[in-house]
C-alpha cells in the first residue's frame, strides 16, 4: 500500500457541470467516490472545485449563450450557483460517510501573513477531525481570482499552504501533448515533465471550454507552482477511471507527472510569482541583476526605466535591457513617484524621493 499522503485534487468546471451550467450529480459522485477510496487508505484529501459561476447562471436564465462576460455579473451568479455546488459535493461525501467542510479563499489570503496563518490552521484541523475541505474562490468578493484559470493556480497556493504531497489537476485531456490533439494527429501525450520550461507553457493553448476559464495553459502553470513549493503534480483525465488511486500510487500512464523541485519558494513569494498579473515594468541594468540574484532590494540607482502606469503595492515585472523578465515584486511607490528617481544613487536623490524600487521582501528572482 501507498505510503499515506496529503493531497489536492482539482476539478474544473467542464468536468462536473453541462453545456448549461447545472451541477452533474454523477460526475461529483464519481470524484467523490474516487476521493472518499482514498481516504479509506489512510489519504488525506483536499477537493478545490470551480463550477460556482456557471451553476450560478441557469437559475438566472443566463446558461448556455446567454453567459454573461462581465465580472459583476458573473460574481454575482457566483453567490447563487455556490450554495447549489456545495450541496451536491456535501450529500454526496454524507453519502459515503464523510462530512465536507467549505472554504473560500482569494489570492490576498496567502499575501497577509495573518490570514494565511489563520486559513492554515482551519484547514489542517478539518484534515485532522477526518472532514474533506471542498475548496473554492470567493468570486462573490475576488477580483483578479476570477481570471485566474479556472482555480488551478489557487489550487497550486493550497497544496503549498497544507504541505501536501501531490497536486493532481483533473481536465478533458489525457495528459500534456507535444501539440494540441484537438489538431494535430501527431501529438503525443508527455508521460513525465522534469522541470516546466517555456516550450511546455506554450503547449498550453487556450481554455477548454467556454464554461471554465483554464485549460492546459493554466494545468501547466499551476503544476509549476506546485513544483517551486516542493509539491509533484499530476495532469490527467478527469474521467478516467480510478484515476486518483492511480495518481497517488504514481501508476505509469495516468498522465502526465510535473517533478518536484528541491527548492522551495514560501507562500507569499509563490503568490507574487505566480498569482497575479503584472501592472507594469521595470527594466534593469546588468549590475542591478546581479545584486538581485544575491538578495538585495532593487534601488533607484539600478533602473533604467519603468513602462505602464501602476500605484503602490503594485506588482511588476523587472526586466533585463533586452526585455527579458527574470523577476517580480511590488512596487513600493507609484510609476509617477518612481521615474524622476531612475538611475539615481541614494545619496543624490532629493529628500524625500523614493530609492528603493522594490524590497527584497517583496521580490522574487523567477525560476529559469
Amino acid at each position: 500500500m501507498t505510503r499515506p499522503q496529503t493531497v489536492v485534487v482539482k476539478i474544473g468546471t467542464s468536468s462536473i457541470t453541462d453545456n448549461d451550467g447545472v451541477v452533474q450529480r454523477e460526475a461529483v459522485a464519481a470524484l467523490c467516490d474516487q476521493v472518499a477510496g482514498a481516504v479509506a487508505d489512510g489519504h488525506r484529501m483536499v477537493v478545490v472545485t470551480s463550477g460556482a459561476i456557471a451553476a450560478g447562471l441557469p437559475e438566472l436564465a443566463m446558461g448556455g449563450d446567454n453567459r454573461p462576460t462581465d465580472t459583476i455579473t458573473l460574481q454575482a451568479a457566483a453567490t447563487v450557483g455556490q450554495g447549489a455546488l456545495i450541496r451536491v459535493y456535501r450529500e454526496e461525501f454524507a453519502r459515503l460517510g464523510l462530512v465536507a467542510g467549505q472554504i473560500l479563499l482569494i489570492a490576498i489570503d496567502f499575501v497577509v501573513r495573518s490570514q494565511y496563518l489563520h486559513a492554515r490552521s482551519t484547514m489542517r484541523r478539518l484534515l485532522e477531525l477526518g472532514v474533506v475541505p471542498v475548496v473554492n474562490e470567493n468570486d462573490a468578493i475576488a477580483d483578479d481570482e476570477i481570471r485566474f484559470g479556472d482555480n488551478d493556480r489557487l489550487a497550486a497556493l493550497v497544496a503549498n499552504l497544507v504541505d501536501a504531497d501531490m497536486l493532481l489537476l483533473l481536465t478533458d485531456t489525457d495528459g500534456v501533448y507535444t501539440a494540441d490533439p484537438r489538431s494535430s494527429s501527431d501529438a503525443a501525450m508527455i508521460p513525465v515533465i522534469e522541470e516546466i520550461g517555456n516550450h511546455h507553457e506554450s503547449l498550453g493553448g487556450g481554455a477548454g471550454s467556454s464554461r471554465g476559464s483554464g485549460g492546459m495553459a493554466s494545468k501547466i502553470m499551476a503544476a509549476k507552482v506546485a513544483s517551486w513549493s516542493g509539491v509533484r503534480s499530476v495532469i490527467a483525465r478527469a474521467d478516467r477511471p480510478g484515476v486518483v488511486a492511480d495518481a497517488i500510487a504514481s501508476k505509469p500512464d495516468t498522465g502526465t507527472f510535473v517533478r518536484a523541485r528541491e527548492s522551495r519558494l514560501p507562500a507569499r513569494k509563490l503568490w507574487i510569482a505566480f498569482a497575479v498579473g503584472s501592472r507594469g515594468t521595470v527594466v534593469v541594468d546588468d549590475g542591478a541583476r546581479a545584486a538581485l540574484a544575491r538578495g538585495t532590494s532593487l534601488l533607484a540607482a539600478g533602473v533604467k526605466e519603468v513602462a505602464g502606469d501602476f500605484g503602490a503595492g503594485a506588482p511588476v515585472d523587472i526586466t533585463t535591457l533586452d526585455g527579458e523578465i527574470f523577476a517580480r515584486g511590488l512596487a513600493r511607490h507609484s510609476s509617477d513617484e518612481l521615474r524622476p528617481a531612475l538611475g539615481l544613487r541614494s545619496a543624490d536623490l532629493p529628500p524625500g524621493s523614493p530609492h528603493v524600487v522594490v524590497h527584497a521582501d517583496d521580490l522574487v528572482v523567477l525560476p529559469g
